[in-house]
């Protein structure tokens, strides 16, 4: 084995020039490959990220998990009734504190209260429709981050005014409204208030940042026009991938529709998972366009090397032995290209991450990148397999070779 190593490697040295070519092949497919995957991945995580922050975990509705069976039915199960419109009930969580208590029993994570209504916003002569959310401001940072969202004003100014409300950044100026603007607020309900602006916020989503007004509970319980309503129980999770689990154990328990982040956003979630795979498409055709390089070496020095072959061959090397050899060739390069792939990619990394982006809605100033020895790992296997894909065709013709044939000049 050491001699099959020694011989691979005088092969290599000897074409120095083509080696480098052919290592330098292998070092731009790792190095991009891996840049491009830690690109993907950072953003990737960045959009989950705001995605995940900028809602709660999971979102306990006064909805019934199941749909509401008439009074005939629950007494005779044999009994079927069409057509017939349900039970009306009252809206809103039953005893929503006790419901709380229920759940702090085995702690999914923190908790509040919160007030979903609808609402025209009449201003200046325009009138829009908007989603009107009824919050605790001293518990709504503990389930998302409204609170680091505000671009001007505060969660207290919610106590501060009248029927305080802090809109949306994109609604505020599409309405032509700023701070201590008065606004009239009409549910569908037909109750009317007057409100005060007392502060903006920027989620990130455009629907939320246009259409969305946060206003303490008991001004949404006015518009809902049923004090003490409560219709939803917002809750963060310590691992928000435990979120889908933890709804349906809530669903079950509760007997309310419980949603987590994951099911609110399958569509989001769908195409993150197809970017993924354009992410292993790129990075592999990347890897391809560098292991050519390497297959060219290999066929040339399997070319110039049959009289070699022939002598190998007479002195007792077999087929395997011969065809070791050169796949250890191509190994080799491998090896060298995607050794030094890892410190051109991480290089690249800090190039690209250096780049900064002036955007005044955002806190982050630079392209999101995930640092992770999975991408590097994951670069240097491809690297490897493609060329010992790339290796392996001219090492079988090599060692197909007769040696008489080339020994009497016949090749």
């Amino acid at each position: 084995m050491k001699l099959i190593f020694a011989i691979a490697f005088t092969h290599v040295r000897h074409r120095l020039r083509q080696t480098l070519v052919a290592v330098l092949g292998v070092m731009t497919g790792v190095g991009f490959s891996i840049v491009m995957a830690s690109l993907m991945e950072g953003t990737q995580n960045d959009f989950i990220g705001t995605l995940v922050d900028a809602l709660p975990h999971i979102a306990i509705t006064d909805e019934s998990r199941e749909p509401t069976l008439q009074p005939a039915v629950i007494r005779y199960p044999v009994v079927e009734m069409h057509g017939l419109t349900p039970q009306i009930r009252r809206p809103g969580i039953k005893n929503p504190l006790a419901t709380i208590a229920a759940l702090e029993a085995w702690d999914p994570g923190p908790m509040t209260l919160s007030v979903q209504s609808k609402a025209v916003l009449r201003f200046a002569g325009r009138d829009l429709n908007v989603a009107i959310v009824g919050i605790n401001p001293r518990t709504e940072g503990n389930v998302s981050t409204l609170p680091k969202q505000i671009r001007s004003g505060s969660m207290s100014a919610l106590y501060r005014a009248s029927n305080a409300v802090l809109l949306g950044d994109r609604l505020i100026t599409k309405i032509g409204a700023r701070i201590n603007s008065k606004i009239t607020l009409i549910s569908a309900k037909g109750v009317t208030i007057s409100a005060t602006v007392v502060g903006t916020f920027h989620s990130g989503f455009r629907a939320t940042d246009e259409g969305t007004g946060y206003v303490l509970l008991r001004t949404a319980q006015t518009l809902e026009n049923q004090i003490g309503v409560i219709n939803e129980i917002r809750i963060r999770t310590r691992d928000p991938m435990e979120a889908r689990a933890i709804s349906n154990r809530i669903g079950e328990q509760t007997g309310y529709k419980s949603v987590s982040w994951q099911e609110a956003q399958e569509d989001l979630l769908s195409a993150v998972k197809k970017q993924k795979v354009i992410l292993y498409a790129v990075v592999g055709a990347m890897l391809l366009v560098g292991s050519f390089g390497t297959y060219n070496i290999i066929s040339t020095i399997t070319h110039e090397k049959t009289r070699d072959i022939a002598i190998m061959k007479s002195l007792g090397f077999n087929n395997s032995s011969v065809m070791l050899i050169f796949i250890v060739e191509a190994l080799l390069i491998g090896i060298v290209g995607a050794v030094v792939g890892w410190a051109f990619g991480y290089l690249l990394c800090i190039s690209v991450g250096s780049i900064r982006i002036d955007d005044p809605l955002t806190d982050n100033h630079s392209l999101p990148l995930a640092y992770s020895a999975w991408h590097y790992a994951m670069a240097t296997m491809v690297a490897l397999a493609a060329s010992l894909i790339a290796g392996f065709f001219p090492a079988r013709s090599a060692a197909r070779l007769l040696p008489v044939d080339i020994l009497r000049g016949a090749t």
